[in-house]
Parts: C-alpha cells; sequence; structure tokens
C-alpha cells in the first residue's frame, strides 16, 4: 500500500488490467506517455517516486536506463527476460489477495499535468475522486446500446483515455476494443469490424473524419455518439462530422485536476461549439480574472469548478496547489469562457501559458529553457500557433547570438524531447517583447506571428 507502479505501455488490455491490480492492492498508479525518452521517463519515475515499472519488451532498453538513473526498483514486464518480473507469472500467482484499508480518500493515481502552467507536476486523484468522477459521467452521459461498444485509442495515461473512456467504460459494461495508438487505417478497420458505437476523440481526429477520402471506404454505421474533449471544437466542423457519419457529436470539457470530466453535452440537448452542461453534483462559476468576482452570464472570464471530482493538490508542490484550489475548495482551469443561461459551457481561450499539440499539453517555459542552452540562442520565446491537424503548434521566437539556422535548432530541439513538443517553425527577431518586471509579453508575439502568418499566405 502507498507504493506507485508506473504505467509505460501502449494502449493494451493489459494495461488496465495492471493498474486495476495495483489500485486494487493499495498502490498508486502513475501513466507515462510511450513517447517520452529516457530522461522524460527518468524524471516521472523521480517525481512519482515509483517503485515498480510496467512495460513491453520493445520499450526494455529505454525502461532500464531510466529506471536506473531514477532508482526504479523492479520492471513488470509484458513477456519474459531475465532480470524482469513477467506479467504472466503476477497472473499465476494463488497467493491470497492482500487485506488493504479502504480508505476512499487514499491517493491511488499520479497522473501528470502541467496544470494552469510550468511543467509537469503529479495530480493527486483519490478513490473518492475518481468514482465520483465514473459516477457523475456515467449518469450524465447515458447510453441506449446494450452492450456499448468502445474503441479505446485515446491514450491510458492521458487522464480522458484513462477516466472516460476506460474506467467509465468498465462501469457501465462497455465492451472495450484496445488500439496502441491513432493510425488512420488501423483506426477505421478496428470500427468497422468491431461495430464501435461509442467513439471518443480529440479535434485532430475530429479533422481527419470530417475531411480524409479514406473514411468513405469504411462502414461506420455502427456509431451512434461521438465524444469529443481535451481541446475546443468550433460548431462548423462539429457539424460536419455529424452530418458525415450520420451521428450525433457532444463535446465536454474535463481537466486531469477535475478526475477527468467536468461538463458534457447531452447527447438529446445538443448544442454544436458548446462543452456542455455541468455534470451531476458539480458547480461552476465564471469569475474576472483580475477580481475573482463573478461576471454576469454570458459575459467571458476564468471558468472555475467544485465538486466531488476535484483533485486534492500537486504532489509535493504546495504553492502550486495553493495557485490552483482557492481556499473555499474552487479549481481555477486557466480557461476562459462563458457561461450562459441555461448552463452551457463555451471555452474561448486559455489564460494559462499551456500550448495544446493533438490534446497534449507543451509548456513553454520547458522548451525556452532548453533553447537557452544552446550555443546560437541569446533569447527566446516560444508561444503557440493555430494548426488545422495539430491544432496548435509551438513556435520559438528567437534572439540568435551569431548567424541564425532555424531548421538547426528545430532539429536540434527534435534531438531532446518528445514528438508532440517539436517546434513547429523557429523565427528570428531582434528582442523578445517584456514587461518591466521581465515578463514575456506572448500576447504581443501572437499578434505578430498571426499577422506574418496571414501575410505569407
Amino acid at each position: 500500500p502507498g507504493d506507485t507502479l508506473l504505467m509505460f505501455a501502449p494502449n493494451l488490455p493489459e494495461w488496465p488490467i495492471a493498474a486495476l491490480g495495483a489500485m486494487a492492492a493499495g498502490g498508486v498508479v502513475s501513466g507515462a506517455n510511450p513517447m517520452y525518452n529516457a530522461a522524460d521517463l527518468a524524471h516521472q519515475m523521480r517525481e512519482a517516486n515509483a517503485k515498480f515499472v510496467f512495460t513491453i519488451p520493445l520499450f526494455l532498453p529505454l525502461v532500464r536506463e531510466a529506471a536506473a538513473a531514477a532508482g526504479c526498483e523492479k520492471i513488470i514486464l509484458l513477456g519474459e527476460v531475465e532480470g524482469t518480473l513477467s506479467f504472466a507469472t503476477l497472473l499465476a500467482c494463488t497467493d491470497a489477495e492482500p487485506i488493504v484499508s479502504s480508505d476512499p480518500d487514499a491517493l491511488v493515481a499520479l497522473p501528470f499535468s502541467s496544470g494552469t502552467t510550468g511543467l509537469a507536476k503529479g495530480v493527486m486523484l483519490t478513490h473518492r475522486t475518481l468514482v465520483s468522477n465514473i459516477c457523475q459521467f456515467n449518469a450524465a452521459f447515458p447510453s441506449s446500446a446494450e452492450i456499448p461498444v468502445v474503441l479505446a485509442f485515446l491514450p491510458m495515461f492521458h487522464i480522458f483515455g484513462f477516466t472516460i473512456v476506460t474506467l467509465c467504460g468498465f462501469a457501465n459494461g462497455s465492451k472495450l476494443v484496445t488500439v496502441p495508438r491513432f493510425e488512420p487505417e488501423p483506426f477505421l478497420k478496428a470500427i468497422a469490424e468491431f461495430r464501435v458505437t461509442h467513439l471518443f476523440v480529440v479535434p485532430p481526429v475530429m479533422q481527419f473524419l470530417a475531411a480524409h477520402p479514406m473514411v468513405d471506404g469504411h462502414d461506420l454505421s455502427s456509431i451512434e455518439l461521438i465524444g469529443c474533449g481535451a481541446a475546443p471544437l468550433g460548431a462548423a466542423l462539429e457539424n460536419k462530422v455529424s452530418e458525415r457519419l450520420k451521428c450525433p457529436v457532444a463535446q465536454g470539457f474535463g481537466m486531469t485536476e477535475s478526475s477527468g470530466c467536468v461538463t458534457i453535452s447531452h447527447p438529446d440537448r445538443l448544442r454544436p461549439g458548446s462543452s456542455g452542461q455541468l455534470i451531476p453534483g458539480t458547480q461552476g462559476r465564471i469569475v474576472d480574472t483580475e477580481t475573482g468576482i463573478d461576471v454576469a452570464s454570458g459575459t467571458p472570464g476564468e471558468f472555475w469548478f467544485r465538486g466531488p471530482q476535484n483533485f486534492t493538490g500537486y504532489l509535493n508542490k504546495p504553492d502550486a496547489t495553493a495557485e490552483t484550489i482557492t481556499a473555499d475548495g474552487w479549481v481555477r482551469t486557466g480557461d476562459i469562457g462563458t457561461l450562459d443561461a441555461d448552463g452551457y459551457l463555451t471555452i474561448t481561450d486559455r489564460l494559462k501559458e499551456l500550448i495544446k499539440v493533438k490534446g497534449f499539453q507543451v509548456a513553454p517555459a520547458e522548451l525556452e529553457a532548453l533553447l537557452l542552452t544552446h550555443p546560437d540562442v541569446a533569447d527566446v520565446a516560444v508561444i503557440s500557433r493555430p494548426d488545422e491537424r495539430a491544432g496548435e503548434l509551438p513556435v520559438a521566437y528567437v534572439v540568435a547570438r551569431g548567424a541564425f539556422d532555424g531548421d538547426a535548432i528545430k532539429a536540434w530541439i527534435a534531438e531532446r524531447v518528445v514528438e508532440y513538443k517539436h517546434l513547429g517553425d523557429v523565427v528570428s527577431c531582434e528582442a523578445i517583447p517584456k514587461n518591466p518586471s521581465g515578463k514575456i509579453l506572448r500576447r504581443i508575439l501572437r499578434a505578430t506571428d498571426a499577422a506574418r502568418t496571414t501575410t505569407a499566405r
């Protein structure tokens, strides 16, 4: 009890079996992105104080390197390799199950999120917060299918794939079809072959479903409902997919700090472009970003929520926790939006500086810190640029020390970070705009970049 198992594997049937087994034994599960390099993985192992890591043979050399650097004691392998603990051996064990306390407020999951700003932090979720969110979501998003069939391709290390797809799916009796990653042909084939009824996606996949000619070559008629989250989705794209696949599309809003979900669009009350209404047991408000005072209905402000699904804080980060959770229990989301008279939430912007690439969070500060170690970079600022396929891409504005080679800087970053953190562009500039205290004025840079890309087109 209390030990942490780090999950480092693509979506497989064994992923939730291992995770739920560890949870049942009183352990804590921390999912890591299987695209991580050894340094990223070792960082999460250290932060989570992981004693065990679950992985597959393909990832074993990388995991061994990270585990050695982080002091992670045992590797549980989906296979048979000397020096590892075989998953099959664990399943074959006939010892009595351990007796563990049934404290609903014990830590059970430790996903990592950048929160409203900065580097990734361990988000503390308890049995109570996760079970609450499962009950809330399934009450708000009922299924008419006798046995819903859900395509589990969204990564299980991510809160969307873990809580909403996997845990909520198990809780309502769904059949889950695991797909290791999104690839167009296997994705479409799996929907057709297994007659998927419920599809949970992120906006880049919606773009694919709306526009790609490959979609017409597969029978997707089994789909009863599509749920989209992780980033805002425009009404036009929502309607386009709904018309093409002849099924409703429902958006929702959630974050790691909410255990999964805060609002959802009920299939019978859809409003395209909206993230829906608050799920049962949840309060929401829109506040002025300067004063923290509630604004009038329909007026933009920062969205705050409160409910039994609230995370309990960031692991070993009391200052970051205090910045995110108010004294009376409201979670500041860092997202700007409106709540209309009927309680529909529409997200319009982000107060936080995070960049969302295909639903993954990229912290500008992390890339800036790395770029400042490059010998040719005197100063730098990283901003988001809208992208039709990825949603957003990180773009670096660089003040060069000498000769400027943007492609070389892009390649240098690509060697050091996970793929979704790769730079979409590197732009040379004379100076980085900053306020008197030295904070980067990203709004000015974003306006400059928008004007520059519009002119280029």
